[in-house]
């Protein structure tokens, strides 16, 4: 008898003493129901794997996610759930709302992908289905299908035991541009909701609370304005908005050395003029400013700001500025996180085939990546203790939601140990069992946690008492954004015009074909000589 058969013949044991005179309270019945959301989950697994297939297929990177969002609104329009698009603004993004009553739980994931990250699934090697498109690298495409299942199977066990409580569902639109979340606030989409859990895509399965020890951001585009002339003939007449660019990141990078431990700082020029011998009269670069605290932040901000002045004046040059998007640090709700914890634990990792490990080997010998098993234990809960400090690193705007409203990040095991983050090698296990089989497990601990806070008053009210109370004293929320800045809702828009035609050629077809390895013609795990 496995874990969840186990966990299954309990909670009918428990069933069967609440029909007795004198038995247990109502609370106690959890096992029974969430018994019913893990059964609820497997028979969706199906549901699962065509969802995870199908938005890789899709790939669409931040703000150009229509096809994506038109797929699973669909699904959930079918399923009972009110759909309402285009909040904050964003065409892209939207609500599912379903119940009346009760609680209000947010569940959300991330839906889209990566610039230039195209990749055939199942295939251990890099190789693009279309060179230079778009591609599930951070794996984005499981999160949003895990979520749709466990809404489901929640939603089914609270129909039957009339279970009062409402559910939202909301994708994470743009989170590799961290170009949403701090709208969506803005835009009061939480206004009314009690608890949120957010998923992500790891190769681990687990959750945290407290500090979690990424930075926050903002990402700002500076455009410089100069004067065009002749580059050989009358350079003289020009002034280079290309030199104000140049001097601005020379200027920056010598700052760094000055700059606190915790910061991170990277940049693009986004457009460096037009031909050689036109002084440019335009010119753009792209920053991402990271750190740890909303002050810290704004502070390494205000430094890119000075800086870019700085750069304009001496190139004579002028310069103005657009914030891109916002993220704000991450800190995880504790109440929250123990009770998920409890369910990954009884959930337990998934169960792995010969082929689910030879495909992760064949992956990592093939990319020169360290080897490592596909992990079968749960790891303990994380905690600020056992992450000890933190000398900053990535963001996710989930955190702009965690200011908002209690909330925690699920981590499910849909990818490959040891594979490299916004990489190509990232997205190879994407559309495979694996990630099926990991999307899965994640269902069925969400499912369980909304279960525990649509019949736990108490949970709730401690998840409240722990945000008021721990969480906002020890920072306040305070994004940068001002009334102006809008979503920036062009980006991406020129490189999918260009690139869809030819990607939806490959788009998956389950009416068809059983995977989407199979659409491909790929055998699983990949046949070595």
């Amino acid at each position: 008898m496995n874990r969840l058969q186990k966990y299954a013949a309990t909670a009918v044991l428990t069933s069967a003493a609440l029909a007795m005179p004198g038995g247990p309270a109502f609370a106690q019945a959890k096992p029974a129901l969430k018994a019913e959301a893990i059964a609820g989950v497997d028979a969706r697994a199906k549901l699962v794997q065509e969802m995870v297939d199908s938005i890789f297929s899709f790939a669409e990177p931040g703000f150009q996610e229509f096809r994506t969002s038109e797929y699973i609104t669909a699904i959930l329009e079918k399923n009972g759930f009110k759909i309402t698009k285009g909040v904050a603004g964003i065409p892209t993004a939207w609500t599912a709302t379903w119940g009346e009553g009760g609680p209000m739980i947010a569940l959300g994931s991330d839906i889209d992908c990566l610039l230039g990250l195209s990749q055939v699934p199942g295939s251990p090697t890099i190789k693009p289905l279309v060179v230079g498109a778009p591609g599930h690298g951070e794996g984005h495409n499981s999160g949003m299908p895990l979520i749709v299942a466990a809404a489901l199977a929640a939603k089914d066990v609270m129909v039957k035991h009339g279970i009062k409580g409402r559910l939202m569902i909301w994708p994470g639109v743009a989170e590799e541009l961290l170009a949403t979340k701090a709208f969506y606030v803005r835009a009061g989409l939480f206004k009314d909701v009690d608890a949120s859990i957010f998923t992500h895509v790891s190769n681990d399965f687990g959750t945290a609370y407290g500090e979690l020890g990424n930075n926050g951001l903002v990402s700002v585009e500076y455009s410089f304005h100069g004067k065009t002339s002749h580059a050989a003939g009358a350079p003289w007449a020009g002034r280079s908005a290309l030199d104000g660019v140049e001097v601005m990141d020379m200027a920056w990078n010598m700052r760094r050395e000055h700059l606190p431990l915790t910061q991170r700082s990277h940049y693009v020029i986004t457009n460096g003029g037009g031909q050689p011998n036109i002084v440019p009269g335009e010119a753009a670069v792209w920053y991402y400013f990271r750190e740890r605290t909303f002050k810290s932040i704004a502070d390494l901000y205000q430094t890119g700001n000075e800086i870019s002045e700085a750069a304009a004046k001496a190139t004579g040059t002028t310069v103005t500025r657009k914030v891109l998007g916002y993220a704000a640090p991450n800190f995880a709700n504790k109440p929250l996180a123990e009770a998920a914890y409890r369910n990954i634990k009884a959930v337990g990792m998934p169960k792995w085939s010969a082929a689910d490990q030879a495909f992760a080997k064949a992956i990592q010998e093939a990319n020169g990546l360290k080897p490592q098993p596909l992990k079968s234990d749960i790891g303990a809960l994380s905690t600020p203790e056992t992450r000890g400090v933190s000398q900053g690193g990535g963001s996710d705007d989930i955190g702009d939601i965690m200011w908002a409203v209690p909330t925690i990040t699920i981590r499910y095991p849909s990818n490959v140990p040891s594979t490299i983050g916004h990489n190509v090698t990232a997205a190879i296990a994407m559309a495979t069992p694996i990630a099926h089989k990991g999307a899965v497990a994640g269902a069925k601990a969400v499912a369980m946690t909304v279960l525990d806070m649509m019949t736990s008053p108490k949970l709730l009210a401690d998840a409240k008492t722990y945000f008021n109370d721990v969480q906002k004293k020890t920072d306040t929320y305070a994004p940068v954004l001002t009334a102006e800045d809008q979503p920036a809702i062009h980006l991406n828009e020129k490189i999918m015009a260009e690139l869809r035609p030819q990607m939806e050629k490959y788009y998956y077809d389950p009416s068809k074909y059983g995977s989407y390895l199979e659409q491909l013609g790929i055998a699983y795990p990949p046949v070595t000589k």
